[in-house]
């Protein structure tokens, strides 16, 4: 999450979601402002946990699409440009999870 605040990502969002969802045991959900901001976003994350010792197992979408999925296993990374945050509304699909932090 601070690697994504450091790139000025906003709405994020950590949501436990072990007891809920079973692939996963944590999401991060924020956006960027456009494809650039997504993509950079996207490298910070990444270089983040790699230095971390963590490498994503799969990533899905790209910067056109307006959604990155980085899949760390337990943990899975959502990155967002604000109209496909709004159409899929995550946080709405998966209300049960508990929010951990919010940051805008």
């Amino acid at each position: 999450m601070e690697a994504a605040s450091e790139k000025q990502a906003s709405d994020i969002a950590l949501m436990d979601v072990k007891d809920i969802c079973s692939f996963a045991d944590y999401f991060i959900i924020c956006s960027g402002e456009n494809e650039r901001h997504i993509q950079a976003i996207c490298d910070i994350v990444e270089d983040a946990l790699e230095s971390d010792g963590f490498k994503p197992h799969h990533i899905e979408g790209n910067i056109r699409s307006g959604w990155i999925l980085l899949d760390y296993g337990d943990l899975i990374v959502h990155i967002f440009a604000p109209f496909e945050r709004d159409f899929y509304q995550l946080e709405q699909l998966w209300s049960q999870a508990r929010l951990l932090v919010k940051m805008q």
